[in-house]
């Protein structure tokens, strides 16, 4: 594994000590130290803003298709070097590196993507008679910062840069602060292929992020991670009126129908709530509701499909089950495991840490599945954000769906049916932004992915996220 030789805040085309500091970043699958890593204070953010603002000043300017091609160098960048950044990841943030050598991948199609929609950024011409011209032209924001989870570190830190730049805004990145070091080697990777300022990144923790949030110069926000810290984000934009797109939470359902081909369903089910990276993630469907006529054959099968997850070291090709990424995490989950049981869940499989001594410095959690749940229980209700599953009987679809929607969550869904006509009706009635019928867990570049309710505002990885980062003016001219 090859560590990024810099550490430092890259913003104005050069690495910049940090005025903040630095802190150590962490293996979670061995619990050993990776090394120092820059901590950017308030007048670091500051520095770095202003340069993104003199940067934007010209690559506003910059034609569409000059900047799409530049984009597109980067992504030929992070498909070369898609393995090392991966095995980085692995390390920093305990997924495994089997799936996560197909990050870099995603990042650089989904800058592909919106290089390649740079000139359909268009307007709009609106009749008003002989001797007047009304016309409306997109025009972009800014200094634009986005925020990211550490789930996915290389993929939303690259990936996530693409409808801003191609909109002409400059981009103040700030990667997870738990795994930034993917983050440091693609910028040395992709150094000087973008005019200084254009792309920055900046490392930091509270007061970084907060300086960011709030900094005048920054009046378009996005972020990619916990319901809490989304409203945190929104109560500040609120004070200067920025335009936010929040990414969050979700404790989403997977239910199964009777007619179900129960073979998938169940493996279905299992694969649903990302086992492979620990249940980490916000689209997993982490309560399954699951009809009482098939109940006992699917939880069957499901407890032998969730054997093919196994905790493993996360930079062994081998593993099918990476770590936690922080130890104040895996309390959390232990934590909700305990209380799991202690609200009268039956634990079905799994609920503590592993029993190979390899893996006793790092932080892990057994796949774990809880029967007898049900909506009134903690377990049921909030996103734990780890690898616990909660299996939920119905028998009356009403009652069901009421269920269904009684959390404040409201990202993705999953139904397993063999008729069109209840499929349909299902996913009319989850109340989610993205529905997966007889499949699970897939994203689709092109369909926009977001939620309602807690889950959040706005919508990502389609053509809706390119608008959302231009804003709209109307120009009318008397000949």
């Amino acid at each position: 594994m090859r560590l990024p030789e810099h550490r430092d805040l890259y913003y104005d085309g050069k690495w910049q000590k940090p005025r903040g500091g630095y802190v150590d970043t962490l293996n979670p699958g061995t619990g050993e130290s990776l090394g120092p890593c820059a901590e950017a204070n308030a007048a670091d953010v500051d520095a770095a803003v202003q340069a993104a603002h003199v940067a934007f000043k010209q690559w506003r300017k910059t034609k569409p298709l000059e900047r799409a091609a530049l984009m597109r160098k980067i992504a030929a960048t992070l498909r070369a070097n898609a393995e090392e950044l991966a095995l980085l990841d692995a390390a920093n943030c305990g997924n495994p590196i089997r799936e996560m050598k197909n990050d870099a991948a995603v990042a650089a199609a989904m800058i592909d993507y919106f290089a390649g929609l740079v000139t359909e950024v268009k307007g709009e011409t609106i009749p008003m008679g002989d001797g007047v011209v009304n016309l409306s032209v997109r025009e972009p924001y800014g200094v634009v910062a986005r925020i990211v989870a550490y789930n996915h570190p290389i993929m939303f830190t690259a990936g996530k840069i693409g409808p801003a730049l191609a909109t002409g805004n400059t981009v103040i990145m700030k990667p997870p602060y738990q795994a930034p070091l993917s983050a440091y080697r693609m910028m040395e990777l992709v150094d000087g292929i973008l005019p200084p300022g254009v792309l920055n990144i900046v490392t930091c923790g509270k007061e970084g992020s907060e300086a960011l949030v709030a900094h005048p110069l920054v009046p378009r926000l996005s972020l990619i991670g916990s319901v809490p810290t989304g409203r945190a984000i929104a109560r500040a934009g609120a004070e200067r009126l920025k335009h936010v797109t929040l990414e969050l939470g979700g404790k989403n359902a997977c239910i199964i129908y009777p007619d179900a081909d129960l073979e998938r369903a169940a493996r279905g089910a299992v694969d649903g709530m990302n086992f492979t990276w620990c249940g980490q993630s916000c689209g997993s469907t982490s309560r399954l509701f699951l009809h009482e006529v098939v109940y006992d054959r699917v939880l069957a099968a499901m407890l032998e499909q969730v054997k093919r997850y196994k905790p493993g070291i996360p930079t062994d090709m081998e593993t099918t089950m990476g770590a936690i990424v922080s130890k104040a995490q895996l309390d959390k989950i232990l934590g909700y495991i305990d209380l799991g049981k202690r609200e009268g869940a039956k634990l079905a499989c799994g609920g503590k840490r592993p029993d190979d001594p390899k893996l006793a410095k790092g932080f892990y959690v057994e796949p774990t599945i809880f029967t007898e749940v049900t909506q009134k229980m903690r377990i049921g209700n909030e996103e734990i954000f780890g690898p616990v599953l909660s299996v939920i009987k119905w028998r009356d679809e009403d009652e069901m769906f009421e269920q269904v929607n009684a959390v404040e969550y409201g990202l993705t869904g999953s139904v397993w049916t063999s008729s069109l006509a209840t499929a349909h009706r299902a996913a009319g009635r989850i109340e989610s932004g993205f529905i997966w019928v007889n499949n699970v867990g897939a994203h689709f570049l092109g369909a926009s992915f977001g939620g309602y309710k807690q889950s959040g505002i706005g919508r990502e990885e389609g053509f809706d996220e390119l608008l959302s980062y231009t804003q709209h003016k109307n120009i009318n001219i008397v000949l």
